[in-house]
């Protein structure tokens, strides 16, 4: 379970000038973590953080493009931190992602009702994952 003390924060803060879009990923699985940043880290600047209270606490400071946020993490869930961003002025517009291994139709329906910006089944394909942002960001 993560806490204050061992929380982790893998930050590369996008530049003014820089054309790469910023992704957050907040997951509090180290492997998961890992893993996508190394999906996106040659196309996106990546930072990742390891629980939603840390992500509420870098939302404070750096506002990413968008958010690939798990749904199952200890203390505040994936629906609880997307309530929190949404509550805030200066968040409310980052688009969030589920990135999720739960597809039982209550959860989904939860998560659709908070009206994420999209919905991605863990483990997903580094292909896959590159191409739905690529989609996003691309507007098709």
């Amino acid at each position: 379970m993560a806490n204050e003390e061992n929380s982790v924060i893998i930050c590369e803060v996008a530049n003014e000038g820089s054309k790469r879009k910023h992704v957050l990923v907040v997951d509090d699985s180290p492997i998961v973590l890992k893993l996508i940043r190394a999906y996106l880290q040659d196309d996106y600047k990546v930072s990742v953080v390891n629980s939603g209270k840390v992500a509420v606490d870098f939302l404070a400071k750096y506002k990413p493009d968008v958010i690939l946020l798990d749904y199952m993490m200890p203390l505040f869930n994936g629906a609880t931190v997307l309530k929190m961003i949404k509550s805030k002025p200066e968040t409310q517009n980052i688009p969030v992602f589920f990135l999720t291994a739960k597809t039982d139709r209550e959860t989904v329906e939860e998560c659709i009702a908070l009206r994420p910006a999209g919905y991605i089944v863990k483990p997903v394909a580094k292909n896959a994952l590159l191409e739905k942002l690529d989609k996003f960001f691309s507007g098709k």
